[in-house]
């Protein structure tokens, strides 16, 4: 069965979800950035959401994960949380 891991930030807005992928993209390091804006719990640890398989997270995370370039910051995507940056950090077939 297909495994990844990956990391996210959650927070409310598009406008803020756009703003921090910018930051991140200039340079800023994810982690940091998780630990500073993400509403989740897992902002504590960088953002990190440990290993997971299909099904385990909403339909919207698992179509990026599942299928999104390893190693990129993909979003905004919208779930029924909020607004989240997702990095698919690995993923095994």
């Amino acid at each position: 069965m297909a495994k990844a891991t990956a990391r996210h930030i959650l927070v409310d807005s598009e406008e803020k979800c756009t703003e921090l992928k910018s930051e991140i993209e200039a340079g800023a390091d994810f982690a940091d950035v998780a630990k500073q804006h993400s509403s989740c719990p897992s902002g504590q640890s960088g953002g990190d959401l440990g290993e997971f398989g299909p099904g385990q997270m909403v339909k919207e995370f698992d179509e990026v994960v599942f299928s999104g370039e390893l190693n990129t910051v993909h979003g905004p995507v919208k779930t029924q949380f909020g607004y989240h940056l997702l990095e698919i950090t690995g993923r095994t077939d």
